[in-house]
């Protein structure tokens, strides 16, 4: 059965690769918001996106943060990230930027936003893995986001357990 996770991701440069991932049915979660909706939910302001991120991440395992080329800092991602962290979740990332878009580009490789955070003193990034698949081939790092994804959340849960 596939986990309940939450997805983090920069949402216009990277909603065409988080939903190829999203859509491989390996995990249930929050729908993606349509660019209209994200617009409306933002155009709301910062109470309006927390309730969103909230409402959604309720009841999720696992947080997967989708990493493009500018999603490390975000303001949002930080959040979740954090939320994430604070409310016991399994928590991982994974590299996205040789997933091609809707236009068949690929992008540079991200900073990794673990990075962000300490952890008793320790960098998140040394806890929680962040994946990046070996691949420059937008089909071969699809299959093997494919391959890997189920073992990535069941191994992201046991490690929170462990903190």
């Amino acid at each position: 059965m596939a986990r309940k996770v939450f997805t983090s991701f920069h949402y216009v440069p990277d909603n065409w690769r988080a939903s190829q991932i999203r859509n491989m049915g390996k995990i249930e979660g929050n729908t993606v918001c349509s660019t209209n909706q994200w617009e409306e939910v933002t155009k709301a302001g910062a109470k309006a996106i927390e309730k969103w991120i909230d409402d959604n991440m309720y009841g999720k395992s696992c947080v997967i943060v989708f990493v493009g080329e500018n999603t490390a800092g975000r303001k949002w991602i930080k959040h979740e990230i954090k939320k994430a962290w604070e409310e016991n979740r399994g928590l991982f990332g994974i590299y996205i930027h040789n997933l091609k878009d809707s236009s068949g580009n690929q992008a540079n490789k991200g900073r990794n936003p673990f990075e962000d955070f300490t952890v008793d003193g320790k960098s998140l990034s040394s806890i929680v893995k962040c994946y990046n698949p070996p691949y420059s081939t937008s089909t071969n790092v699809y299959d093997y986001i494919k391959t890997n994804l189920e073992d990535w959340i069941e191994e992201a849960i046991e490690i929170r357990d462990k903190y």
